[in-house]
C-alpha cells in the first residue's frame, strides 16, 4: 500500500502529522538503520481515548518500550483528546493507513464498540482498560474491575470498623464499563457485608480538578462523609483537596491505579494523602508482547488476559518502592533441577475431561516438566487429600480443576503458607483471599451460556408463540454450572416468548443426561421445543431419551450445547445437534507457560481466558476434519 509506505518513511524521519503522534524514536535507536532500509514488516496503530492522564501515559510509554525491542516493527499512536467521536475518526484513520494490527484503549464502551467490530473484521484487535461489549476482538487486557469494587469495600469496611459510615463514591465517566463495574462490585459488598452507607455517587471524569470542583459543591452544602472512595488516583487526589480546602478532618480517602511517579498511588499513599490505593497494570507491556505474538502467528494465544490488582497501604508501600512487585508476586522455589507440577484432575467424567487431560501430560512432557499428575474421581474430599499429599512432597507447583466453586479455603491456605504457587484450571473458585491462588486458566463460562442463548434468541426472532426450554445444568455449585446458567438466563430472560419449563441438576455426564431428558419427556413432552445442555455429553444423553421418545432431535426438539467436542460435531453434522458453543479442553500449553514465566519470575496474570468459537450445522461440516478432540 503505497500511503502505509510513505507513513512508514515518515515515521523513521520522526514526523508527526495533526492528531497522529509517531512514537518511540529515542527507544528505536538500535533498530533504525534496518528500518531505514526498508525492512519494516509490520505497522501497529495505537488509539488512546486522551494522552493527559498518568495511567494512559504510561501505557503508552510500555507500549513503546516493548515495540522498541522489534526492529522489523514500528508504531504509530493518536490522541483522541478525551472526544468520544474523535477517537472514532482516529480508528477509522489508522485503518486508512493499512496498519496490521489495532491496540485500543477504551473509555466509552457504547460508542467505540462498533468501530471495533468493524476493525476486527479485517485485522487483528486488542482491546485495553476498559473492555468493549460483544466478542469482537482477537484479545482483550485489563483488569478484573468489579473484583477492584469488590477489593475497595472490603477495605472501607476495614477503615471505618464498627462505626456506621457514611460514603461518597467519585465514578469515572458516564458510560465507561470500568466506572460501572467497579461501581457494581462496591455497592454489592457493602451492602452484603456492612451497614455502611453510600450517601452520594457523583461524576469525577476520571480528572483531579473535576473530581475536586464537584465535591467541594456537594461538601459545601453540608454533607459530611466519613469516607471517600474515588475509582483513580487522580480523582482521590482531588478528593484530598476539597476536603483540606473546607477543612474536614477524619475522612478516608481510597484510590485505585498505584502509579510510581509525582502524584501517582504509591507517593499518595506514602504521604499519608489517601489511605489506600489499588495497583491496576495498564497492560500496554503485556499488549506488545501479545501483539508481536499475534502478528507472527503464535499458536494458542488467549481471548481474555485479566491482570492482577495489587492492594497498597502504609503497611506495605515501601516493599512497592524497593523492587516494585511489593515482594509478594508468587513465584518457583526452585527446589529442583526441573520444575515439578501436581495437577489434580477432577475426574475422568467426558470426551472433553479426557481431551483436557491428554493435553496436560502431552504439553508437561514437551516442555521438559515433571508432572505428578492425580485424579480425584469427582470426589473434593480427595482431592483435598491430594493437594495435601501434593504439599508433602515438597511439588513446585500445584495446579488443579475444583470439582465445586467452594470449600477450599483452607487446604489453599496451607499451600500459601508452604510458598506453593496454585494455578486453577478449567474452573475458578469462590474464595474471600484472593491470593490463596497466583491465576486462573480456561474458559469464561458466562459468555459461553449467553452465546448459546443469543443464537437461541436469533434463531427464534420470526416465531410468535412461546418457545418452552428444558435445561439440564452441570455439577451444583460448579463454575461451569453457575456461570453458564447465569449467562443464558441473562440473554433468555430479554425476550418473554423464551419460557424456562424447568431446569435440572445434572453432572455433565451422558447417563444423568438421558436419565433427567426422560424425567422431562415424561413431565411436559412434546411442549418442548428447546433443549439446553450445560455439555455436548448431557446432551448427547438426552438425544438418546429423545430418540426413544419418538421425537427427532435438532428438529422436533431444537439442541443447544457447550464443549464442542468431536462427538457434537458428529451430532451436528447428521441434524441431530443445532449449535454449541466451543470449550477448549487444551489447555496444557498455557498451563506450562504460566510455570515457566513463574520459574523466571515474571507475574502471570490473575486470570488467562481461552479463545473459543461457536458452531451451528452449516459451520461444523467446515471445522469437522479438523477437530482434533
Amino acid at each position: 500500500m503505497r500511503l502505509r509506505k510513505v507513513l512508514i518513511k515518515l515515521i523513521i524521519l520522526g514526523t508527526a502529522l495533526g492528531l497522529i503522534i509517531f512514537g518511540g524514536f529515542k527507544e528505536f535507536t538500535k533498530s533504525q538503520k534496518a528500518n531505514s532500509e526498508g525492512q519494516v514488516n509490520y505497522l501497529i496503530g495505537v488509539s488512546h481515548p486522551n494522552l493527559n492522564g498518568p495511567w494512559q501515559i504510561q501505557m503508552n510509554k510500555e507500549i513503546k518500550n516493548e515495540i522498541a525491542n522489534h526492529a522489523d516493527t514500528r508504531v504509530i499512536f493518536t490522541d483522541a483528546a478525551q472526544n468520544d467521536e474523535q477517537q472514532v475518526q482516529d480508528i477509522q484513520t489508522l485503518m486508512s493507513y493499512g496498519i496490521d494490527l489495532l491496540i485500543v484503549s477504551v473509555d466509552n464502551a457504547a460508542i467505540l464498540t462498533p468501530v471495533i467490530s468493524q476493525a476486527y473484521k479485517k485485522i487483528p484487535v486488542i482491546v485495553l482498560g476498559r473492555g468493549v461489549k460483544g466478542y469482537d476482538y482477537t484479545l482483550y487486557i485489563g483488569s478484573d474491575n468489579q473484583l477492584n469494587g469488590k477489593m475497595a469495600a472490603k477495605e472501607a469496611i476495614r477503615l471505618l470498623g464498627n462505626k456506621r459510615g457514611q460514603i461518597i463514591e467519585v465514578k469515572g465517566y458516564n458510560g465507561s464499563l470500568q466506572a460501572e463495574e467497579r461501581s457494581k462490585g462496591f455497592h454489592e459488598t457493602l451492602q452484603m457485608e456492612s451497614s455502611h452507607t453510600i450517601i452520594h455517587s457523583i461524576t469525577g471524569n476520571w480528572l483531579k480538578d473535576k473530581a475536586e470542583d464537584e465535591l467541594i459543591r456537594l461538601l459545601q452544602s453540608g454533607v459530611k462523609p466519613d469516607l471517600i472512595y474515588a475509582q483513580n488516583d487522580a480523582m482521590a487526589l482531588g478528593a484530598y483537596k476539597a476536603i483540606k480546602q473546607l477543612g474536614l478532618k477524619g475522612v478516608s480517602i481510597i484510590g485505585s491505579d498505584g502509579l510510581n511517579e509525582k502524584n501517582g498511588g504509591l507517593h499518595l499513599v506514602k504521604e499519608g494523602i489517601i489511605d489506600t490505593t489499588y495497583i491496576t497494570p495498564t497492560g500496554g507491556t503485556t499488549a506488545a508482547h501479545y501483539a508481536i505474538d499475534i502478528l507472527h502467528e503464535a499458536r494458542g494465544l488467549p481471548k481474555k488476559i485479566i491482570l492482577r490488582d495489587h492492594q497498597v497501604t502504609i503497611n506495605n508501600v515501601d516493599s512497592y518502592f524497593k523492587n516494585g512487585d511489593g515482594g509478594i508476586v508468587p513465584h518457583i522455589e526452585n527446589k529442583h533441577k526441573r520444575v515439578k507440577l501436581g495437577f489434580a484432575q477432577v475426574g475422568s467424567e467426558s470426551e472433553w475431561r479426557l481431551a483436557n487431560t491428554d493435553s496436560i501430560v502431552s504439553a508437561a512432557k514437551e516442555a521438559g516438566i515433571d508432572l505428578i499428575l492425580r485424579n480425584a474421581d469427582y470426589d473434593q474430599k480427595k482431592q483435598i487429600e491430594i493437594i495435601r499429599d501434593f504439599i508433602n512432597q515438597g511439588v513446585d507447583v500445584i495446579a488443579f480443576s475444583p470439582k465445586t466453586e467452594s470449600g477450599w479455603d483452607e487446604v489453599l491456605q496451607e499451600v500459601k503458607n508452604a510458598g506453593i504457587p496454585v494455578i486453577l484450571s478449567d474452573r475458578e473458585i469462590n474464595v474471600d483471599d484472593q491470593s490463596l491462588f497466583t491465576s486462573f486458566i480456561g474458559s469464561d463460562f458466562v459468555e459461553e451460556g449467553r452465546r448459546a442463548g443469543k443464537w437461541l434468541a436469533s434463531v427464534s426472532k420470526s416465531v410468535k408463540s412461546p418457545i418452552h426450554i428444558i435445561e439440564i445444568e452441570g455439577t451444583a455449585n460448579s463454575a461451569p454450572a453457575v456461570d453458564r446458567k447465569l449467562g443464558f438466563h441473562e440473554i433468555v430472560q430479554q425476550d418473554s416468548k423464551l419460557q424456562l419449563l424447568k431446569s435440572y441438576s445434572g453432572d455433565f455426564t451422558l447417563g444423568i443426561g438421558k436419565k433427567l431428558m426422560k424425567e422431562a419427556l415424561k413431565t411436559y413432552g412434546r411442549k418442548i421445543n428447546v433443549v439446553y445442555a450445560h455439555n455436548d455429553d448431557m446432551a448427547l444423553g438426552a438425544i438418546q431419551a429423545i430418540e426413544d421418545y419418538g421425537l427427532k432431535p435438532g428438529v422436533d426438539i431444537k439442541i443447544i450445547s457447550i464443549d464442542g467436542t468431536l462427538k457434537a460435531f458428529k451430532a451436528l453434522n447428521v441434524g441431530k445437534m443445532n449449535f454449541t458453543v466451543e470449550c477448549n479442553p487444551l489447555l496444557g500449553p498455557e498451563l506450562m507457560k504460566a510455570i515457566k514465566d513463574l520459574n523466571n519470575g515474571i507475574e502471570i496474570p490473575q486470570k488467562i481466558i481461552t479463545s473459543e468459537e461457536t458452531f451451528d450445522q452449516k459451520q461444523a461440516k467446515k471445522e469437522f476434519y479438523r477437530r482434533s478432540y
